[in-house]
């Protein structure tokens, strides 16, 4: 027998008042409307559940325009870690949609009563079948997806995509990319995605959060660094802007802000490091020595034979991690997080560190990268490598130019 539901998992939150307006990402969500999915898909703290709420105000105030003909409902799920129960999952399933208007799901809930599982199927397909006989326009919220796991659940949803109606549009918001058919809907172009290089503020929203939404009155050159050094990270814009606020020196703080920022730190290790599995916070910390990295290198450095699955996988996770290429075999961590990665890596192992550029010296020499190779035989502290390879570098360069033996 399920338990009752909690009905805030189905309240939408109220839209903050003095956001920061985000018209260019509400004009390419519009622009997705008439797909399936949008996938809005970053890292903590790059405002996605404050975009899609604006959104949803964005569009109930069109659809409640005299000049809109088509009516929209909007739906909303929380969902949280006790929802990878299939069970429970599709009990708050059925309660987020029968709030939508000429839909009953009591023969769902009689079915969920049982005492086992039905198949997902024979569950969704009367719901689905009520869905496409509504006249409006449905918009249905999935929050933080991230928090499931579970295969069945994702193979619930799975259906549910699958078999769509085409006036209802599902919007997932996540900290990593669901387990979804994803390649099939981006090639059939029934998917929106919106990532943190689209979320982050630009340096103009930047301006208007600090000086407008957050008092403050820093110079367009302040502005211009800050934004720099947060990468247009929204919740990395807000620690600085509440550590500023009791600060006279505003533009010292800023030249010297970084992931050892207390607030920033402590924001960084709840909301990101401390989720991760072990295995996954040790390669982290290892390789956050390196400034670029690829799986080869990672795993020379760390140790980790299955290094090019665990980079595909924090980014997959979206753990701070930018891709330098299309093909997506070099990455960086982004700056903050490399500042607190390295912070915690001096921290705790100090003695591992000069080990670890060693490794990476070794793997850069081998691959003809001296440059590279000196760098972190410097970091090191490893002075006879460096001027060994420096020389090494010098007679290449002799050898090359007109003016060798």
């Amino acid at each position: 027998m399920t338990s009752p539901i909690l009905v805030t998992k189905l309240f939408i939150p109220a839209a903050r008042p003095n956001l920061v307006k985000r018209s260019r990402l509400i004009e390419r969500l519009d622009g997705g409307l008439n797909r399936k999915l949008t996938l809005i898909s970053a890292p903590a703290g790059f405002g996605k559940t404050t975009l899609v709420t604006e959104w949803l105000e964005h569009l109930r105030s069109d659809s409640n325009s005299k000049s809109q003909t088509v009516k929209t409902q909007f739906i909303w799920l929380s969902l949280d870690d006790a929802d990878n129960d299939p069970a429970r999952f599709l009990t708050y399933l059925s309660a987020a949609l029968e709030q939508i208007d000429q839909i009953d799901t009591a023969e769902v809930t009689s079915m969920l009563q049982s005492p086992q599982l039905p198949p997902v199927e024979s569950l969704l397909t009367p719901l689905i079948n009520q869905a496409a006989a509504v006249p409006d326009r449905v918009v249905f919220v999935l929050d933080d997806y991230h928090l499931i796991e579970a295969q069945p659940v994702h193979d619930a949803l799975a259906f549910l995509l699958g078999n769509l109606p085409p006036q209802m549009h599902l919007v997932i918001a996540t900290r990593e990319d669901p387990l979804l058919p994803l390649s099939r809907l981006r090639g059939r172009r029934q998917i929106t995605e919106l990532r943190a290089a689209d979320l982050r503020f630009t340096n103009a929203e930047a301006a208007d959060f600090l000086n407008q939404v957050m008092g403050l009155e820093l110079s367009a050159a302040d502005i211009a660094t800050l934004e720099r050094r947060t990468e247009g990270w929204i919740a990395g814009l807000q620690l600085a802007a509440i550590s500023m606020r009791s600060l006279e020196d505003t533009a010292s703080f800023i030249q010297s802000f970084s992931g050892s920022n207390r607030l920033v730190l402590d924001y960084l290790i709840e909301e990101v490091l401390n989720q991760q599995p072990q295995d996954v916070q040790d390669f982290l910390l290892q390789t956050s020595i390196l400034k670029r990295l690829n799986g080869s290198l990672c795993q020379a450095v760390t140790g980790q034979e299955d290094s090019q699955a665990t980079l595909e996988l924090i980014d997959r996770l979206n753990l701070f991690v930018i891709p330098l290429d299309e093909q997506r075999r070099w990455y960086r961590y982004h700056h903050l997080f490399a500042d607190l990665l390295l912070q915690r890596m001096n921290a705790s192992n100090p003695g591992l560190i000069k080990e670890l550029h060693n490794r990476a010296v070794n793997w850069y020499e081998r691959n003809g990268d001296l440059s590279e190779a000196i760098q972190h035989a410097l970091a090191g502290n490893d002075i006879n490598t460096a001027a060994r390879l420096t020389e090494i570098g010098a007679l290449d360069a002799l050898e090359r130019s007109d003016f060798g033996f």
